[in-house]
């Protein structure tokens, strides 16, 4: 496994600044010499002004860059902005990188990087210590953290075991959840971490029709269940996000298919919860899906308009009716609370008839404490 994910990785620059960083060993042990360059802590990869091309972008996700991060590791899901006018859960996020070696269509990354490498931040203790401040204040409260924004949270982890340290941090945080949310199938290294059974492990998942077509370089479907399945037996939560649900013909049976087999192979106390989310972009994105994947993506084949929050979506029936097809399938085998993610309280009300507050078994998500 970790073989292959070093074999993709074409060139390694690590910032001088992380020279003494664990994360650096393990890479400098792991790395032939001849993909490692060492660079100076002024340089930087993000500087080029405006998007990078469809070339740039897919050339990025063959460099990588080991630096320290000088921001705030901790904040809030940017779905929660005002700005949106959506009705978001009370979710964080930790960012401990940027960019991964994966390849979806429809990855927002595309119109928001312009960085032309994947970034590891090297200085988790920080980010550690940041966390362990905001406990000293909030600890009692009911947080959860994400680590998959600008990230998949387990692509890379092979490479840093960043996992190892996140998991013993939260054995200490009764009241807090982490939530590792991944494509990829990089669970066997961690499995036998100890945890007080606060750490989810998640996956975005799609009909394997959907995952051939779209989500290229990703775990195949089978291979997302038998890691989900292994969190599972070493009582590690878990939770299915199936986002972004695609248009495509057939979708209707095809997303069946998908929903009864986690509902035959998972029991409902393994499962945390169900997110269900559709396709949705930056119109400025277009172009570079275009570039990368031409006319035969069903991406780039949809029908999509613009929102209140600026981003293109299919159209509103057209949510509606996916949300409520893949809502009843799931009440139908499971009891596992289903919420929609990234949607409008028009959405909502269209979908469930009330708000996500007025639900009972969402009231938790949507609890509205701030930090």
């Amino acid at each position: 496994m970790v073989e292959k994910l070093i074999s993709s990785i074409d060139i390694v620059y690590i910032n001088q600044k992380s020279k003494n960083a664990p994360v650096t060993a393990r890479i400098l042990d792991l790395f032939p010499p001849s993909k490692i360059q060492w660079v100076a802590d002024d340089h930087s990869f993000g500087d080029k002004e405006g998007q990078l091309s469809a070339r740039e972008y897919t050339e990025s996700k063959k460099k990588l860059f080991v630096t320290p991060f000088k921001g705030q590791f901790f904040k809030r899901c940017p779905g929660a902005s005002q700005r949106t006018a959506l009705t978001c859960c009370n979710y964080y996020v930790l960012n401990l990188g940027l960019q991964c070696n994966m390849n979806c269509s429809y990855c927002y990354l595309q119109s928001y990087l312009n960085t032309s490498v994947m970034t590891i931040v090297s200085n988790i203790d920080d980010a550690l210590n940041e966390l362990n401040a905001i406990s000293l204040e909030h600890g009692q409260k009911n947080i959860r953290v994400g680590t998959g924004e600008v990230i998949d949270s387990l692509s890379l982890d092979p490479l840093t075991h960043y996992s190892h340290s996140l998991i013993q941090f939260f054995a200490k945080q009764a009241h807090w959840k982490l939530e590792l949310k991944t494509k990829s199938n990089h669970v066997d290294h961690f499995l036998d971490c100890e945890h007080r059974g606060n750490v989810i492990v998640s996956w975005s998942i799609n009909p394997k029709e959907v995952i051939e077509n779209e989500e290229h370089g990703t775990a195949s479907l089978e291979e997302r269940l038998v890691a989900a399945e292994k969190c599972a037996r070493k009582k590690f939560p878990v939770a299915f996000h199936m986002d972004p649900m695609i248009y495509h013909d057939n979708w209707k049976s095809n997303y069946e298919k998908l929903i009864l087999e986690l509902c035959t192979r998972f029991r409902d106390f393994d499962v945390q919860g169900i997110t269900v989310g559709t396709l949705r972009f930056q119109p400025e994105q277009r172009h570079i899906m275009r570039d990368r994947f031409g006319m035969k993506s069903w991406i780039t084949q949809a029908e999509v308009f613009p929102s209140d929050s600026g981003k293109l979506r299919y159209d509103s029936k057209i949510r509606t009716s996916m949300f409520k097809f893949a809502i009843e399938k799931f009440k139908q085998h499971s009891s596992w609370p289903v919420s929609i993610c990234m949607e409008t309280p028009e959405t909502w009300i269209e979908t469930y008839e009330q708000y996500p507050t007025q639900i009972n078994e969402l009231k938790p998500l949507f609890q509205p404490y701030r930090i």
